[in-house]
């Protein structure tokens, strides 16, 4: 069996496409998979680190105001498109599955157009303008909220979830919590704004740093590598209490959220898999700076549920970020139901339900 896979941009694009491999090679001992990216996109790094044959065309997104720089996206686009015929012709790959970002329109384009069976995978409850155009073409629209029904074509659309979270189901935290000096006794708050951090969650979090300590809970704060000389500064300034450990960037996340209780955290769709995907409350804060607003509307699918607090960047103060950790943390019936709630959210099968998609579509 052969495979292409194409995603990139983000973390958010290249982590489910990952996943699925690892699924399909669970799956297949003898497969082979081509991963298709930008040399510009994170997946440059990413993918080959995963001893995954990586090939880069390039291409780049449309913007969406009127620009010149577009008319050049639509040239780079045609011979991306003629690029890739080549090499799925030189392949010739059993299906082609994009996740996301402006790489994948030519590469699911090409196949497309050249009879290969293809799928797209939307992890967003919003889809973008990519998944948006490549939607027409695909033979499947694989989805991760029910909300996203309406923006596809309903004949193609499946709701497998996000194959992210079958990575963090099923991870000890424990060992996590020890090698991190976390008193496996006490109930821990996460309080992290991504890889590269979140200055607004930063700043809240210091302006109560100095009544964390009174609290009978822990956090484990984790500023972003380029935050943190700066938040070390401000901490140092008024000390650093014992219930608080602070990280610049944790490199096993899977296993340190399997050993917290709730998470403060952005509303990425990878995120929001994984934490459903363990039944853990959350407070998002949802980036304002991403398209169509769809972190606010991926936190709003989980509020709507009981499973989390959202709050706007505009409305966050430190007072307030420590009052919903108290309001979830230090009352058992609220812990309790909205463990409940994100845990009926999540789907923890989701790289393989996208792995039977595949397999019914090549059978």
């Amino acid at each position: 069996m052969k495979i292409v896979v194409s995603g990139g941009g983000t973390g958010g694009h290249i982590y489910p496409a990952l996943a699925f491999i690892h699924e399909v090679k669970k799956q297949h001992k003898n497969v082979d998979v081509l991963y298709i990216g930008t040399k510009k996109g994170l997946e440059s790094t990413i993918v080959p680190r995963e001893n995954i044959p990586f090939h880069a065309i390039d291409i780049s997104g449309l913007k969406r105001s009127l620009s010149f720089e577009n008319v050049k996206t639509i040239v780079r686009f045609i011979k991306s498109v003629r690029a890739c015929k080549k090499l799925l012709k030189q392949y010739k790959p059993n299906v082609v599955l994009g996740t996301g970002g402006y790489v994948c329109a030519p590469v699911v384009y090409a196949a497309a157009k050249l009879g290969i069976p293809t799928i797209i995978h939307e992890q967003n409850s919003i889809p973008g303008l990519t998944n948006t155009f490549l939607s027409r073409y695909a033979d499947k629209v694989a989805i991760c909220f029910e909300e996203t029904k309406q923006y596809f074509p309903q004949e193609k659309v499946v709701l497998t979830g996000n194959p992210r979270a079958s990575e963090v189901v099923g991870k000890d935290g424990r060992e996590a919590r020890r090698s991190l000096g976390l008193d496996e006794k006490k109930k821990t708050v996460l309080i992290v704004g991504g890889s590269r951090g979140a200055r607004p969650i930063n700043e809240a979090f210091l302006q109560v740093l100095h009544e964390v300590e009174q609290k009978p809970y822990q956090c484990l704060y984790v500023t972003g590598d380029v935050h943190y000389d700066k938040v070390i500064k401000a901490v140092n300034d008024v000390g650093n209490p014992s219930n608080v450990i602070i990280r610049p960037f944790i490199h096993n996340m899977p296993e340190v959220l399997a050993g917290v209780d709730v998470i403060v955290a952005r509303a990425g769709a990878t995120t929001l898999a994984e934490i459903t995907a363990l039944g853990i409350p959350s407070i998002l804060i949802p980036s304002p700076y991403v398209t169509n607003n769809h972190q606010e509307k991926n936190a709003r699918a989980l509020e709507k549920k009981g499973a989390a607090i959202v709050r706007l960047e505009s409305e966050l103060t430190g007072g307030r970020l420590l009052d919903d950790i108290d309001r979830i943390l230090l009352d058992e019936q609220t812990l309790k139901n909205m463990k409940e709630a994100a845990f009926q959210l999540g789907i923890r099968d989701a790289a393989e339900r996208l792995y039977r998609v595949m397999v019914e579509m090549i059978s």
